[in-house]
């Protein structure tokens, strides 16, 4: 029997398919006149390149997008956007540069495409994390939902392996705290189940051949369903322990949450029976954490969170951070099970419920 439920479904516009990306001008035309592109420094090149594409629609490039939003450089883009005069924003990327865009979508609530090149999942949520002073902090507010996003398999073919991998575990990520959330319900779990399992399979088909076009298709709608989960469901202890791990030390978000996965669903599997049973469907393994934690080894994910750089000092601090200002989670959150909880993430051993 199906139990009542509110479904809330996000408004927004997805063009999904390889050779997509020349959408893209038809596509700023119906949000405004001109637009500011975004990237990281790495990839300002793709910026510049979308830029020439887009012609006159083309305000200017601003290639400073840093991981985490901090607010820094969200204040520095601000300047470039008041000076271009660009009435559109668009983002080409990973969550990085679509955090930039929806931080400034926040702020002045200009329209936002964002054109995903990574399979984080950002793109489709009305969320965003900023960091200041060392602190990494969420807001949940329509103005940052992008208003239109293109998702284009051939911009994902460059991404090297184990960045593709973290980025696709940390979208699983969001499926499995969607499937044990107390917001969720029987849509978002269907859409949870299959984004596990269209990401699980095509991971390590990208790891065997990188330019494999199924594979490549294959991760990136998985990441748009995990991304819609996100946006509809609320997230508990995994995504807690990451935002205090990538704010408070500074390690690399898409591999903190890669890292950290197969460890927070142990810690959870107890207290959510039908999550375990659908991820167990959606992985062909009895044991999910394991499985994630196996999809790690055979694609590259760094082995622990000692291998991002983290000190093992900081795992007592980490799990004193974690444990402040109580949130719902569906096994209590203890503080001395979380800091063993981190010290097997930052050891890399297998997990263990």
């Amino acid at each position: 029997m199906i139990a009542p439920f509110v479904h809330n479904g996000l408004p927004g516009r997805v063009v999904f398919g390889p050779g997509r990306l020349a959408a893209a001008g038809e596509e700023v035309e119906a949000l405004g006149k001109s637009a500011l592109v975004l990237s990281t420094p790495g990839q300002e090149q793709m910026g510049r390149d979308l830029a020439a594409q887009l012609g006159s629609l083309a305000a200017g490039v601003f290639p400073g997008a840093a991981m985490h939003t901090p607010t820094d450089v969200t204040a520095k883009a601000m300047a470039a956007l008041k000076e271009s005069g660009a009435d559109v924003l668009v983002s080409i990327g990973g969550g990085s540069t679509v955090g930039l865009g929806k931080a400034l979508a926040l702020r002045t609530d200009l329209p936002h495409l964002a054109i995903a090149t990574t399979y984080a999942g950002s793109e489709m949520t009305p969320i965003i994390g900023q960091t200041e002073n060392g602190v990494k902090t969420t807001q949940r507010d329509m103005k940052i939902l992008p208003e239109t996003v293109i998702y284009d398999p051939d911009l994902t073919h460059g991404l090297p392996v184990d960045v593709s991998a973290a980025s696709g575990l940390n979208a699983i990520a969001h499926s499995v705290e969607g499937l044990y959330s107390r917001d969720g319900n029987p849509v978002i779990s269907l859409m949870a189940e299959e984004g596990v399992r269209a990401l699980a399979a095509a991971l390590p088909g990208i790891a065997a051949d990188p330019t494999d076009p199924e594979a490549r298709t294959g991760a990136l709608y998985g990441a748009w369903l995990c991304g819609v989960v996100l946006s509809l469901a609320g997230m508990a202890l995994h995504h807690k322990l990451c935002h205090t791990l990538g704010g408070s030390f500074n390690l690399p978000h898409a591999q903190t949450h890669a890292i950290v996965l197969p460890y927070a669903l142990a810690y959870n599997a107890p207290g959510a029976p039908d999550a375990v049973a659908a991820l167990r469907r959606a992985l062909g393994a009895n044991d999910p954490a394991l499985r994630l934690w196996e999809i790690g080894r055979q694609t590259g994910v760094p082995h622990g969170l000692k291998a991002l750089g983290m000190q093992q000092a900081d795992v007592a601090k980490a799990a004193d951070i974690a444990a402040q200002n109580p949130y719902w989670n569906p096994v209590p959150v203890e503080r001395e099970a979380i800091e063993i909880l981190i010290a097997r993430a930052w050891e890399g051993s297998p997990p263990q419920s």
